[in-house]
């Protein structure tokens, strides 16, 4: 990472830790945290969690079809609206799964960091 991504690094997970979306933790597990610049321009932050994919088990149960949804919301009276740019800090994770979801940030100034 420039200078200049960890430095938006640093302010992005201070803001997140200021909002009480992520905290400090000494898990055994640990994902690569990195930058991919967006098509129009800012760069948003990723989690490479490859190596936690490969041991985690699939899910079995099936996405639903669009239009059964639809069907099911036929006379509802309200409805929710999730605010995108925050979308997976609006969801909770089980709390048996928290230490899984752990990132680290690239150490400045260690040989081949």
């Amino acid at each position: 990472m420039t200078l200049m991504e960890l430095k938006e690094l640093k302010d992005q997970l201070n803001d997140l830790l200021d909002k009480g979306f992520i905290r400090p933790s000494i898990s055994l597990w640990s994902a690569p945290v990195l930058f991919v610049r967006k098509k129009d321009g800012p760069r948003r932050r990723c989690f490479d969690y490859q190596q936690l994919n490969k041991v985690m088990i699939k899910n079995k149960s099936h996405i639903p079809r669009i239009d059964d949804l639809f069907d099911k919301l036929q006379g509802v009276g309200f409805f929710s609206r999730n605010d995108l740019p925050s979308e997976y800090h609006q969801l909770r994770i089980r709390k048996s799964d928290i230490p899984k979801t752990n990132f680290q940030k690239l150490c400045m100034f260690i040989m081949n960091s």
